[in-house]
């Protein structure tokens, strides 16, 4: 008789696309929400957690219309005793659960109703570097207001955000531009089947990975790309593209435009003219860093008054494309009001967000600095935040539509800017340990945890096998344990502990001289009722 086959046992792997989180990243995680949570929460905002699972029915249109609807997203569909055999899913953003409890629960809420949200989304995508299936969002929204100021606010605060949290100011920049002013640019061009108007959009969208001449290439007969594969274009003839062009490199033709002015204002002799025109092309080039005395508003609003000019030439007639126009020229007069100028904020036709989703002003957060890739090159950081007007939304649920605008911040991304700035510390300190070097003397032993608690100090007692003390040393340094503490039978006797600079020891035993050793050690003997004290010197010269 054949022995039974046994069950094999299950591997001990993540998912694919998926991670753990370990301590330190957790803390450092916990403690940027806190600090993003504090912004949103000073303009206003309401928290909001809703629940992790929603319909595919209440997810929307945004999902692929096939039998099994799982396709970008985690989904399943319940048993008819369970239910009338719905098919459920992981939400894959925070917006769309917001525009179904906003319909649901509309009656009890304000209006506008200002919420945030933090947490966890999922997206059933092929993973990449950096790229994972469920990831971190904070979201703030209002929603039920067209006002240009509920899109101004969400502006000003994700600049707020991003100082909050640690990224100085010259090193991001909050890109605004108007899908109103995209489609009157569509418009202009003639553009009436709705794929090309697609593909042509998608081609903006590249605009920083290929620089213009890649969208022109791409807009007519095609490209090759860095492989030596052959792209097709869009097939646009050139006078159907230059509108799209002179688009997307606006800031080229601007600054263009000011350096020809401000020469012949000094050719006439008019410096002071000459010298605001030179302000306004240098108030928002790369080398700009905020200063008091630097910043000129006359010079700022002068550079946004010529993009707006600019973009007027380009729609043409369009009656949405001037919609567009004046609803970014409303925001920046909003945000120029609170002290926000184009070293912050700035007009940027090249942001192509949601094509599916935005109906009107669109935003995007970039980080500016620049940064080594897996193979050394240089490259900017990119984005980390972005968002929108999105007035559609909720009328899938109510069949009215309600103007609503919101902010995604990427969690990760943004963590991963601050370490990159050295803003964060890649490790961070575990809790002091207090060893156990007589098994029978617990009690003391929790005695001294106990007094380091209450004294605000993370510390644990040590609750492996306590025999080999060399493993207790090793354990602590696995902790990244700033300090150990000792107390054997000759210490008790003696009313002292053994204090143990877990840090300065490791430095010592990489780099000291044996003077500089002997100068110091390391450990320290201090009297028992100095414990704390001794222990909060060590971490605060650890600390600075």
């Amino acid at each position: 008789m054949a022995k039974p086959k046994k069950t094999p046992r299950p591997k001990a792997e993540t998912p694919k696309g998926f991670r753990d989180y370990f301590g330190a990243e957790v803390t450092q995680r916990t403690e940027m929400l806190r600090t993003i949570a504090g912004v949103y929460h000073r303009y206003g905002f309401e928290a909001l957690e809703s629940s992790a699972v929603e319909t595919v029915e209440a997810l929307g249109k945004f999902l692929p219309d096939v039998d099994r609807p799982n396709a970008g997203v985690f989904a399943w569909q319940e048993s008819e005793e369970e239910g009338a055999g719905d098919w459920m899913a992981l939400r894959y953003d925070l917006t769309a659960p917001l525009a179904r409890v906003y319909a649901q629960h509309s009656n009890d809420l304000p209006t506008p109703y200002r919420r945030y949200a933090m947490g966890p989304v999922w997206r059933n995508e092929k993973p990449g570097p950096g790229r994972y299936r469920q990831f971190y969002q904070c979201d703030a929204d209002t929603v039920g207001s067209a006002s240009m100021a509920a899109d101004a606010e969400i502006c000003a605060m994700l600049s707020d955000t991003l100082e909050g949290v640690g990224i100085p100011r010259g090193d991001y920049v909050v890109r605004v531009n108007n899908r109103k002013v995209l489609n009157g640019v569509l418009e202009t061009m003639g553009l009436v089947d709705d794929d090309q108007r697609a593909a042509v959009l998608r081609t903006i969208d590249k605009f920083d990975k290929v620089g213009a001449d890649g969208v022109s290439e791409l807009l007519g007969k095609g490209r090759l790309d860095a492989s030596g594969a052959f792209i097709d274009g869009v097939g646009l003839s050139e006078a159907q593209m230059r509108p799209v062009l002179e688009f997307i490199d606006y800031f080229n033709v601007v600054q263009d435009e000011l350096s020809l002015e401000a020469s012949r204002a000094y050719d006439e002799g008019n410096n002071d003219r000459g010298t605001q025109l030179d302000n306004a092309r240098y108030a928002v080039s790369p080398e700009f860093k905020a200063d008091p005395v630097a910043y000129d508003p006359d010079a700022l609003n002068i550079w946004n008054t010529r993009v707006f000019d600019h973009l007027k030439r380009i729609v043409g007639n369009s009656v949405i494309g001037f919609q567009g126009i004046d609803e970014l020229r409303e925001i920046f007069e909003l945000l120029g009001a609170q002290g926000y100028g184009a070293d912050r904020i700035r007009i940027d036709p090249s942001v192509v967000r949601g094509l599916g989703y935005y109906t009107g002003p669109v935003f995007e957060a970039e980080l500016t600095f620049e940064i080594l890739d897996e193979k050394g090159r240089k490259r900017q950081f990119g984005s980390v935040a972005g968002g929108g007007r999105y007035d559609d939304l909720v009328a899938r649920f109510t069949g009215q539509s309600v103007p609503s605008v919101g902010v995604s911040i990427g969690v990760d991304r943004l963590l991963a800017a601050l370490r990159e700035k050295g803003r964060i510390q890649a490790v961070e300190h575990g809790p002091v340990v207090v060893t156990v070097m007589d098994r029978d003397r617990m009690a003391d032993y929790q005695a001294m945890v106990a007094e380091l608690r209450n004294a605000g100090i993370r510390a644990e007692v040590y609750l492996g096998n306590p025999k080999n003390f060399g493993n207790q040393l090793k354990y602590a340094d696995k902790r990244n344990s700033p300090v150990a503490v000792i107390e054997g039978g000759d210490e008790k006797a003696n009313g002292v502990v053994q204090i143990k600079d877990l840090i300065l020891g490791a430095q010592i035993a990489a780099s000291a001289t044996l003077e500089e050793w002997k100068e110091r050690p390391g450990q320290y003997e201090v009297a028992r009722s100095d414990l704390v004290a001794k222990v909060r010197e060590i971490l605060a010269g650890q600390a600075g």
